[in-house]
């Protein structure tokens, strides 16, 4: 049996569970080239995880005594420079003293349903570890992760079956699926998690993350350093006030 037709046989095999996927390396690369002709904040840096290599936005403090690093998830379909909040995040908290690093996560072609990407999310673990071997190769001690909608799904199933060297996890509009897929169980992942962790959403968030709000507040009874904050009159994007956010964020880091 040739090389093609053993993988079409074991993407076949997987049809009732996980489907067989990789990442959109073209469409990757359309948002690398783009990022690349107008980024003004921070450097592009090339990691790899998996034989692929992947994005990555490194931006320094301002200050040579730094507080560590903060890796940065954007939500289903974007990038690393995203406007407004993942390039608020990674452009804001450098100001406070946190390096950052904003990955380009796995992507899907354009159009897909949320639930086409819950297959990429152990390509999405092996880019978090990617990123955290990168900030503690330039010296961070402390290290946080920060995911958005989809990011922070990744984030968290990454998190809760390897955890080694994060401080703390920060999750903004974290979904709840209707799901069976196992990659994206949300509150078993919740119930994993021992580090502090700050939920945020908007009262004026999808549904699935407003409607959720309680249950994850439950899923997270025996994490003593869970902390849930609604921001009032902010929807998914937190347009309106994005430099509260960011507030909100490090202030929460500084009492870790």
């Amino acid at each position: 049996m040739s090389t093609r037709s053993v993988v079409f046989v074991l993407c076949m095999v997987q049809l009732l569970g996980d489907v067989c996927l990789a990442s959109d390396q073209k469409r990757e690369a359309e948002f690398a080239e783009g990022i690349n002709k107008t980024l003004a904040m921070g450097k592009a840096v090339w990691l790899e995880s998996e034989g692929k290599k992947f994005l990555g936005l490194y931006t320094q403090t301002e200050k040579v005594a730094s507080k560590g690093a903060v890796i940065i998830l954007h939500d289903m379909g974007g990038h690393p420079d995203q406007q407004q909040l993942i390039y608020g995040l990674r452009v804001f908290l450098p100001e406070h003293n946190w390096a950052t690093l904003a990955l380009q996560m796995p992507l899907r072609e354009a159009g897909v349903e949320r639930e086409d990407y819950y297959a990429l999310f152990p390509e999405a673990a092996a880019r978090i570890q990617a990123g955290i071997s990168y900030v503690k190769s330039n010296g961070a001690e402390n290290i946080v992760v920060v995911g958005y909608g989809l990011g922070g799904l990744m984030g968290i199933y990454a998190l809760s079956e390897q955890a080694a060297d994060i401080k703390a996890l920060v999750t903004i509009s974290l979904p709840v699926p209707i799901t069976e897929n196992k990659m994206a169980q949300t509150l078993e992942f919740i119930k994993k998690i021992r580090m502090p962790m700050l939920d945020i959403y908007g009262a004026l968030d999808v549904s699935d993350v407003t409607e959720s709000a309680r249950d994850r507040r439950l899923a997270a009874k025996e994490n003593e350093a869970y902390r849930q904050i609604k921001i009032n009159d902010e929807g998914h994007a937190y347009l309106h006030d994005e430099g509260l956010l960011v507030k909100r964020i490090y202030s929460w880091l500084g009492q870790q």
